[in-house]
């Protein structure tokens, strides 16, 4: 039975040195061989899906934590922050000082000031990903952040999510609090560390856009098979038939999953494939 199976990608199918181990590509292309579907279901949006991803063989994405659902290059639902929104958490953010990203389809747009704030948080969060400080000691935020433009316009119409880089943990709360007709999580690497807030469209994730592409395929939730490696991917290893923690995952996902499977930087997408029989 043909299975459909849903990957994240930063921490499960891409490494925290930002690379695709040979082995989870070797997966996906037997596995699809063998007559099975395979989807990346990131928070990333399209414009940041560089070409070796697309190039391993995928039949689609899910893009910004489910606000986009992509199937063999066909767009299959799309929902966006609107434009009112997105002119207040901008406005909101600059009167906070906060700098930040714009996540659409058509690329990361950030603020003013973002690439010099940056440049020491996307550190942390590449050295919470496994990199050294040598490593990353001339490292800059678009080494990090595939697609991002400096100088665009800021009040958009077509925003999947938008990222800004915390002061400290009460900028997300007051984020929560501040748009209530969003939703608003945090991310930063290894371990659930939090060092970006982001707010996106509310009452979507990861399970309802698969949901929303079985029913598109005419496909069943028993077929599905889901891995991930944060908190964020819960919904979508709950959802699944099967959920799959990645090794390198944060103690929340690891707890409810139906399988553990090994760290991402040892072969932990291939070893679960082969367990789970998606090479027979």
């Amino acid at each position: 039975m043909s299975k459909i199976i849903f990957l994240d990608v930063d921490g499960t199918l891409v490494d925290y040195h930002n690379r695709i181990p040979e082995s989870a590509i070797d997966a996906i292309r037997k596995a699809r061989a063998k007559g099975h579907l395979v989807y990346v279901s990131t928070g990333r949006s399209r414009a940041e899906m560089q070409a070796e991803l697309w190039d391993i063989g995928l039949d689609g994405m899910i893009g910004g934590n489910g606000s986009y659902v992509e199937h063999h290059g066909q767009v299959i639902m799309h929902q966006l922050i609107s434009k009112e929104d997105a002119v207040k958490v901008v406005d909101w953010l600059d009167n906070r000082g906060l700098e930040y990203y714009l996540e659409s389809n058509n690329g990361l747009f950030a603020s003013q000031g973002f690439r010099d704030r940056a440049r020491e948080t996307m550190k942390l969060y590449a050295m919470n990903k496994g990199k050294s400080a040598e490593e990353v000691a001339d490292q800059e935020a678009e080494d990090i952040l595939h697609g991002i433009v400096y100088g665009g316009e800021l009040y958009c119409d077509d925003l999947n999510k938008v990222s800004f880089i915390l002061q400290s943990y009460q900028d997300h709360l007051d984020s929560k609090e501040a748009f209530p007709n969003l939703v608003a999580n945090t991310w930063g690497g290894r371990g659930e560390t939090a060092l970006f807030g982001d707010l996106g469209v509310k009452d979507i994730n990861k399970a309802h856009a698969i949901a929303v592409l079985l029913q598109h395929l005419g496909a069943k939730q028993e077929d599905t098979i889901a891995f991930g490696d944060a908190k964020i991917d819960i919904p979508m290893l709950e959802y699944c038939a099967v959920g799959v923690a990645m090794g390198n995952g944060g103690p929340e996902i690891m707890a409810m999953a139906d399988m553990i499977t090994d760290d991402v930087e040892h072969d932990g997408l291939y070893n679960a494939f082969e367990k789970l029989g998606l090479f027979n």
